[in-house]
């Protein structure tokens, strides 16, 4: 472990990610970086699967530190981790890195080079409807693309085009952090395993309480659209309640959705290996699997 300086821990939604980070925070003196994009939300808590009680006594960070409602974004991320990070390696600890958000991740691994560049919805909007081809074309008018990780999708590529377009009036502050030197530990099950575990724990967090959460947040004052943007169990929770589905819709499209997002983020690390990131996949499965 003397040539890295930070583990991380990945995997797709209901790998037992979390489970192992924290077994390996107390076996080598770590403590845990979340890279959860909505685990980031006071007040969300069943819906983002916080399940703060697996931490017990080890230390962790990035969790709780905005307000629901707000638009907490990359660039903050990026800033937020590294002074975590700092804090970590200063005191003699291990930093462990801990999630499915591929883009947190690859953000603060790998020194990203990151805008200040707010979302513009209504220009998403607009250039959503154009085809690939024209994206591709207006983005290169404006500037020469860094690599092919611009391309990598629909909604990176729109992303690099919005703040190209930004960026053509208006001053912008940039992050500039170096990468970590990282080890990348990426927890798997197979997709019926992973399936059943979604399963089981969305009824899980029904019964827990989750309707009830959701439900807290829009009398605390939150918008409905607020709470869509989200997505996942807050945005079809919102939907039922305000009576777009019904309960039996609302479950049934949630756990499709969960289904396909964990594909998603199976997706991206695959992409972040054929960008040449290292990752040693293992199975946790309920045990105690260990890679070193």
């Amino acid at each position: 472990m003397n040539n890295y300086e930070l583990i991380c821990i990945l995997g797709p939604t209901a790998s037992g990610k979390t489970r192992y980070a924290v077994e390996t925070a107390r076996r080598i003196g770590g403590e845990i970086i979340s890279a959860d994009s909505r685990q980031v939300y006071r007040g969300m808590d069943i819906g983002t699967g916080k399940d703060l009680s697996e931490y017990g006594e080890v230390p962790y960070h990035l969790i709780d530190i905005a307000d629901a409602g707000t638009k907490y974004n990359i660039y903050q991320y990026q800033k937020d981790f590294e002074e975590a990070f700092r804090d970590i390696v200063a005191r003699g600890r291990w930093p462990i890195l801990c999630g499915g958000s591929g883009l947190y991740i690859e953000a603060a691994t790998c020194g990203y080079y990151l805008p200040d560049v707010p979302a513009d919805e209504a220009l998403r909007a607009e250039l959503g409807k154009l085809p690939t081809e024209e994206l591709m074309a207006r983005y290169e008018a404006l500037r020469k693309p860094h690599n092919k990780t611009d391309y990598d999708t629909r909604q990176r590529l729109i992303r690099a085009l919005e703040i190209a377009i930004y960026e053509e009036s208006h001053p912008v502050n940039r992050t500039s952090f170096l990468p970590k030197k990282t080890k990348y530990i990426g927890i798997d099950v197979s997709r019926e395993e992973r399936n059943r575990r979604i399963d089981a724990r969305l009824e899980a967090r029904l019964k827990e309480g989750l309707v009830e959460e959701v439900r807290s947040l829009l009398d605390s004052g939150l918008s409905a659209d607020d709470l869509i943007y989200y997505g996942l169990e807050y945005k079809f929770v919102t939907l039922y309640l305000t009576g777009v589905l019904t309960y039996e819709e609302m479950v049934l499209r949630l756990g499709t959705a969960i289904h396909q997002f964990a594909k998603r983020q199976m997706t991206w690390f695959r992409g972040m290996e054929r960008r040449g990131i290292q990752i040693e996949w293992i199975t946790f499965d309920n045990g105690s699997s260990r890679i070193w």
